[in-house]
């Protein structure tokens, strides 16, 4: 399934402080109180484990408990559970987040950036996986052939996929996040 980023509304965070557009979540047509997993909000939401990375701008991260973060899109993905107060302070005017949140003790995610510098074969082996493109991409497998935007994702469900990702560009890069019930 292909979700266009140009087809996603910008919807008020939780605690008011922003907007997201959300990308994915399970269950399908699931509110912010009965999903199991999505990517969205930065707001508390208990229960829930978080997984996080900056695609573009800086952002500066208080989790309670641990020291000042800097995240940039060179930074690692930052794990932490929901439930902890989080503040977070831009240092540009304008910082793109990737939030994948899951339910925990149901499901666990990771992340992991990629790049390909033109075509790259993947074992997709996760309960469901979502690839969010940060340059132009092809993917191809025996049931997909299609062309992703900046920002464009895929999601396919089930394991066992054999995907292969081409790119317009030497070291085009991606997000990977695989999502597995506990």
């Amino acid at each position: 399934m292909i979700l266009r980023a140009a087809d996603r509304v910008a919807v008020p965070w939780k605690n008011g402080g922003g907007f997201t557009r959300e990308v994915a979540a399970h269950p399908l047509q699931s509110d912010l109180g009965s999903f199991d997993w999505r990517g969205g909000p930065f707001s508390a939401f208990p229960g829930i484990d978080r997984h996080m990375a900056v695609i573009a701008g800086c952002l500066e991260l208080s989790i309670s408990g641990r020291d000042v973060l800097s995240l940039t899109a060179d930074s690692a993905p930052l794990s932490f559970p929901g439930e902890v107060p989080v503040y977070a302070a831009p240092r540009v005017e304008s910082v793109t987040d990737l939030n994948v949140m899951t339910r925990r003790g149901r499901y666990t995610a990771r992340m992991t950036r990629c790049s390909v510098a033109a075509s790259t074969p993947l074992g997709l082996e996760a309960d469901t996986t979502l690839l969010l493109a940060l340059a132009q991409l092809t993917l191809r497998s025996a049931s997909i052939d299609a062309n992703l935007a900046p920002l464009d994702a895929a999601r396919f469900s089930g394991n066992a996929h054999a995907l292969t990702v081409h790119a317009a560009a030497a070291g085009a890069a991606f997000w990977l996040i695989e999502i597995r019930a506990a």
